[in-house]
Order: structure tokens, then C-alpha cells, then sequence
């Protein structure tokens, strides 16, 4: 499947710093290492049956930072996305308004192309939708079978968590936990015929008025948690270097993609570093499609509103930390962008080496995007406050190159 188109991205003076993120596994933040010069990545794509909302735009530019700082440290970048474009949510929104799911989804993926590309999202290596990979997902769930890590239950098949001794080393969920989100996450914890109500769907059997494929374990299509584990794993193999994804991704999606994926090799981890972005709520509560609570980066286009300033906006705040957006964030941060560019548009202004600097440590230091922005800041006001007699050689190229290259913000 086709990504997006890429934008040049400038080279900066000097190299940047080794990147330090949190991982959800350990609880700590701590250095990415990737070895050979290449940094691995694989981030959950969206199962396209709505318009791209601000917290999947939050996201996904998390991890435009993280593809940004490793570049700027001077690795190459190996990065790959998935798009879950068949499944029960797809399926349900297309039987509802009559349309049919693969011209649905055919559209709600070109709208995201688009809103990535508005927000100049670097785009993935390889995207690869779950029907183009059903093939090897259903050859993976036949060596699950072979081997005992997959049995029956009715003409579906499931994955024991029995048969992977670190399930929950990501999450440190207790049982309870666990079962709670299972259930309100997509799972079926309260099927019969399942060894363990955390057991998670593999394969789903042929179902009247569905769509399937032949596999070597029957007619179906993939569950949701294996689909991710076999497009990684065939393009990236294991101990990766970052598994990344919202927070409401931690269980049970990223437990079992990982345990699928482990079960699959005999060996661990799946990834080095789990990787979390925070929610972003509207009215008190987690914007997402079930709740109808959204704002689409496409209507904010359609209105004319930059895409720089909506960037701009979701960065000034940590990636990690659950956020509201308020009616204040887009007006602040169309200020500020503003404001940036009339400072670099300046004949004269400060030397840029110092904020460079300030940039690349805070993103260095678990993507403190908020920090970087004020920085930038900073040199801003004190550009706008001179009165034409600094540097006469200008900083405001190498800022309006450090905002794109680092942060993605074109001025």
C-alpha cells in the first residue's frame, strides 16, 4: 500500500544526541541504542472507518519527533506502519450507512494520507494494509497451530496466554486490570469455550455476510493483535528498537502483539522500547470515535486553519501526558507561528547556535517538545525585541531550518 509523499528534511550543523524515551516495560526513561546505524520503528496505524481526530494526529506526530531525532543523530530510519483495514469496527460503520466496507476504507485512508501529508508527517518505509499481509498472517497462525499455541473454539482460533511466560512484563497490569480492558478494548473475555478469558482471537472463522480469505487454517481473516505481530516481525524481526502507539494501546494490543510474536520465535523481546503517546480530551473526556467527541484535522483544513499552527499546538504540551484541547490552544499557537516566522524573516537577528543546542537537548530528553518550543521562543522575542543592531549575519535561516528538521513546523 502507498504511504504518503516525504518532504526534504534540512541537515543541521553538527549531529544530534542519542535519544532517551520512556518505556512503558521498565517504568524508566532510558537511551535508545539501535544498532548497525539503523533505527527500527514500527507504530499501530488506524482501522479506517472515520476521519483522522487530533488524537490520532497527536500520535502520530510523536513519533515524527522520534524519526526526526534519530535522523538528526545521524542513523538511518527503518520505519513501518500498519493500517488494520478489515475489521469488526470497518465492517459495522459500512453496514450501517450501506456503503461498501472496501470503498469505505479506500477513503478514510486517503483522507489520512492527506492529513499526514498536511502535517508533514514523515511518512512510513512500508505501509502495509492487514489485507495485503493476510497471507502471511495466515501462515504465522498455521505455525502458532503446529506448535501448540493456538487452539479451536468453534471456527475460530486462539492464542493461550499460557503459552507466553512474560505475558504482562509490558503493561504490569494485575488480572483485573486486565480483564476490564480486554473487555472494553475489543477482547472477549466472556466467550465460552476459551481456556483463559484473557486468551485473544487469532483467527476468525468464515461468517455469513463477512469478508474472508482461504488460509492454511481455513476461511476467515486475522485477529486484530497478530496482524501487527507478522507485518513487524517479517520487516523489522525482533528486539526492534521502538513498539509505539497511544496509551490506550498498552493492553491489550501491545501485550499480545508481543506475545504472539514471541511465541512465534522463541525468543524476546519483541521491541527494546515500548512507547506510549498520552490522550487528547475534549470536555473532560478522551476524544475517540465511539464517544463522537472530535476534531478532525480535516475540517480544521477545510477551514483554512495552518497545519503548522494545529502542529504546533499539539507539541506544546508532553507527548506522554494526557492533554485537553481548548478553545485556546489553535489561537496560542497560530500566535506563535506567526510570531516565529516574522523572527526569522528578520534581516538581522541573533545567533542560533544556543537554541539549536536548547532543541536538540530537550527532544533528546524523552521528546520534551514544550521545552524546545520555548526555546525557540526565547530567540524569538529576542530577535523581534532588537532593534536591528545584531549579528549581521542572521540566525534566522538556521532557526527556520532547526523548526523543520526538528519539530516539523515549516515557517
Amino acid at each position: 500500500m502507498d504511504s504518503w509523499p516525504s518532504v526534504a528534511v534540512p541537515r543541521l550543523p553538527g549531529q544530534g544526541l542519542p535519544l532517551r524515551l520512556h518505556d512503558t516495560g521498565t517504568g524508566t526513561v532510558r537511551e535508545t541504542a539501535p544498532e548497525g546505524g539503523t533505527a527500527r520503528m514500527y507504530v499501530c496505524g488506524i482501522t479506517p472507518y472515520d476521519a483522522t481526530h487530533l488524537g490520532h494526529a497527536a500520535t502520530y506526530l510523536a513519533f515524527d519527533l522520534v524519526q526526526r531525532q534519530w535522523r538528526d543523530a545521524g542513523l538511518d530510519v527503518h520505519y513501518v506502519q500498519n493500517i488494520t483495514d478489515v475489521d469488526d469496527p470497518l465492517l459495522e460503520r459500512a453496514a450501517a450507512t450501506g456503503e461498501d466496507w472496501r470503498a469505505l476504507a479506500e477513503r478514510e485512508i486517503q483522507l489520512f494520507r492527506d492529513d499526514m501529508a498536511a502535517l508533514r508527517v514523515l511518512p512510513p518505509d512500508d505501509y502495509i494494509g492487514a489485507v495485503e499481509a493476510i497471507p502471511e498472517i495466515g501462515a504465522a497462525v498455521e505455525a502458532l497451530r503446529a506448535q501448540g499455541d493456538a487452539y479451536a473454539v468453534d471456527d475460530d482460533l486462539y492464542f493461550p496466554v499460557s503459552a507466553a511466560p512474560g505475558f504482562g512484563s509490558e503493561s504490569h497490569y494485575d488480572r483485573d486490570t486486565m480483564l476490564r480492558l480486554f473487555g472494553d478494548r475489543g477482547g472477549d473475555p466472556e466467550r465460552p469455550g476459551k481456556r483463559d478469558a484473557l486468551d485473544s482471537l487469532v483467527w476468525r472463522g468464515r461468517r455469513p455476510d463477512e469478508p474472508s480469505w482461504d488460509s492454511p487454517v481455513g476461511p476467515g481473516r486475522p485477529g486484530w493483535h497478530i496482524e501487527c505481530s507478522v507485518i513487524a516481525l517479517n520487516r523489522l524481526g525482533m528486539g526492534f528498537d521502538v513498539q509505539g502507539g497511544g496509551s490506550d494501546l498498552v493492553f491489550p494490543h501491545h501485550e499480545h502483539s508481543a506475545a504472539h510474536a514471541e511465541a512465534l520465535t522463541g525468543t524476546a523481546p519483541f521491541a527494546r522500547h515500548y512507547v506510549h503517546a498520552g490522550m487528547i480530551g475534549l470536555d473532560g473526556e478522551k476524544m475517540s470515535k465511539s464517544r463522537g467527541n472530535l476534531v478532525l484535522v480535516s475540517k480544521l483544513r477545510a477551514a483554512h486553519v495552518d497545519p503548522m499552527a494545529v502542529r504546533l499546538a499539539l507539541l506544546d504540551g508532553h507527548y506522554r501526558a494526557d492533554r485537553e484541547w481548548t478553545g485556546g490552544r489553535l489561537p496560542a499557537a497560530e500566535a506563535r507561528l506567526a510570531r516565529w516566522r516574522a523572527a526569522v524573516a528578520l534581516p538581522t537577528a541573533p545567533a542560533a547556535d544556543e537554541v539549536l543546542a536548547e532543541v536538540r537537548a530537550a527532544l533528546a530528553d524523552d521528546l520534551d517538545s514544550a521545552r524546545a518550543i520555548r526555546a525557540v521562543d526565547r530567540w524569538a522575542d529576542a530577535a523581534l525585541g532588537s532593534s536591528g543592531t545584531a549579528d549581521s549575519s542572521s540566525g534566522g535561516p538556521l532557526v527556520r531550518d532547526l523548526t523543520d528538521a526538528l519539530l516539523g513546523v515549516l515557517l
